[in-house]
């Protein structure tokens, strides 16, 4: 058992140093979180303050590294991971041997590291549950039912998907299904009875619960069926090592529990499917069973064909590797990297920039569109309730930079009066220039409130407008919203 343990140290090596090639950028699925720890660190408080459709332990998490990017935030994501990897470690030990938690292990960093950048680098809600998912399952293969039913109630609070964990601990603890809820049940009361005396539970209920139940009815796939098949071969195609040490695993006779480890694996298959959209992240769910069958199934193997099926992780290292390289080598040259994944966050930075540098102490600022990353650039407070504009244009941020289809349109009508009663200093409209049919300028409703604002930066990806009450200005941007009331 001992040398497994002693493995973690070029394990983690591995870890932070695919994470600090990415030091210097933000991922998207980390701004949201970080933007919304940000608005915490400036006193407000989510779903009263705030508009945020995600639950709230995302964002509290980012509160304890100041909301900051850079390597505070990438050697903590390692750390993550490197936590990851020891879990699975211990469980294949206690399960079987020293050779299990070695493979445990590697798999798990080797996941977590030679896929999709954006869905495994970033410290995302996503990834977070992991944690919960992993160390929930554990607690209930060692019998402990109230505790990992606590735990399992924690991802709740951390992505909606949480609430898959309550089944995954159930396939240990089925005869003590009563204590589970109860642990299960004492994670949720703390943290309702934390938004009711914050007065913010109304608020959550709404934008995370409703507005998510909105979100997952209304997918932009066109044949949901035919696309899962295809990313899931992708992502089986990438993790071939994983598949086949866990098809070993669930055809060796030894394995008198199977079928446990197969019932969590379609649960967590489950969760991909839930709201028909199958982003690469959300195949994070299926790691935990699958990581600790295929150590299983891999140390049963005679040693040449171990090492053959070893030998495929060179596919995805090689496929990904070379993003972490590349983005490595522009990092210590001090340049941009030119990948083209990176080209929105760009543009998000270089209108943080303009904006810090003409922005007065007191300030506040709008983001009109999907890029919170504006938010953490230039750390100023929110100008408004809303983070971005998908509750105020009701088209979902996984379509509205190429539709303008309005998923709920009284909804959004009415959170645009609400904008309208607020004064921020900055407002960027990071959509327009993506789809002009989204512009902020394109709602007539908020016409005579754009018009305290004056467009004083067009960059590639943004416009820029400041708050100037003392003029009502007829800038391009304004002018066209005059002309179109005038029609």
């Amino acid at each position: 058992m001992n040398r497994w343990r002693l493995e973690l140290l070029p394990l983690a090596v591995l870890v932070l140093a695919s994470r600090l090639c990415h030091v210097d950028v933000l991922w998207i699925e980390e701004c949201y979180p970080a933007a919304g720890a940000l608005q915490l660190l400036h006193g407000k408080l989510l779903y009263r303050d705030i508009w945020f459709d995600k639950p709230p332990l995302a964002p509290l998490l980012y509160t304890l590294i100041g909301a900051h990017k850079g390597w505070l935030l990438r050697v903590a994501g390692g750390l993550f991971v490197v936590g990851l990897c020891w879990l699975a470690g211990r469980w294949a030990a206690q399960l079987w041997g020293s050779r299990e938690a070695s493979l445990a292990s590697w798999l798990t960093a080797c996941a977590l590291t030679f896929w999709i950048p954006a869905a495994v680098i970033p410290l995302a809600p996503d990834l977070l549950l992991l944690a919960p998912h992993l160390w929930a399952a554990y607690l209930a293969w060692t019998g402990r039912a109230v505790l990992c039913g606590a735990v399992a109630g924690i991802g709740v609070w951390l992505h909606p998907k949480g609430a898959f964990l309550l089944l995954v601990v159930l396939l240990w603890q089925w005869r003590a299904a009563t204590r589970v809820a109860a642990g299960f049940a004492l994670t949720s009361v703390l943290f309702t009875g934390w938004l009711h005396i914050a007065g913010a539970w109304e608020g959550y209920i709404e934008q995370v619960w409703r507005w998510g139940s909105l979100y997952a009815a209304d997918t932009y796939v066109q044949n949901p069926w035919r696309e899962l098949a295809r990313r899931t071969c992708n992502w089986a195609g990438f993790h071939a090592t994983l598949v086949l040490g866990a098809l070993a695993f669930s055809t060796g006779k030894q394995e008198t529990e199977r079928w446990r480890w197969l019932l969590w694996v379609g649960v967590a298959y489950g969760s991909v499917i839930v709201g028909l959209r199958f982003f690469p992240r959300y195949y994070l769910q299926l790691l935990p069973p699958m990581v600790l069958m295929a150590a299983r199934g891999l140390a049963r193997m005679e040693r040449r064909r171990r090492w053959a099926v070893l030998a495929l992780l060179a596919l995805p290292i090689l496929r990904f590797g070379s993003k972490h390289w590349t983005l490595g080598q522009d990092v210590l040259a001090g340049r941009r990297s030119r990948w083209r994944d990176l080209a929105m966050y760009y543009s998000s930075r270089d209108a943080a920039e303009w904006i810090r540098k003409h922005a007065q102490p007191g300030d506040t600022l709008f983001v009109w569109g999907y890029r919170p990353d504006i938010y953490v650039e230039t750390r100023l407070p929110a100008g408004s309730q809303f983070l971005d504009s998908q509750p105020l244009t009701g088209v979902i941020a996984d379509r509205h930079l190429t539709e303008s289809r309005c998923s709920a349109p009284e909804v959004a009508r009415a959170n645009r009066l609400r904008l309208r009663a607020s004064r921020p200093t900055w407002v960027v409209d990071g959509l327009g220039p993506y789809n002009p049919a989204l512009a902020i300028a394109q709602y007539p409703d908020l016409a005579d409130w754009l018009r305290q604002y004056r467009a004083i930066a067009h960059l590639p990806g943004a416009v820029i407008y400041r708050f100037e009450p003392a003029a009502r200005f007829t800038s391009p941007a304004n002018t066209a919203v005059a002309s179109r009331e005038k029609r």
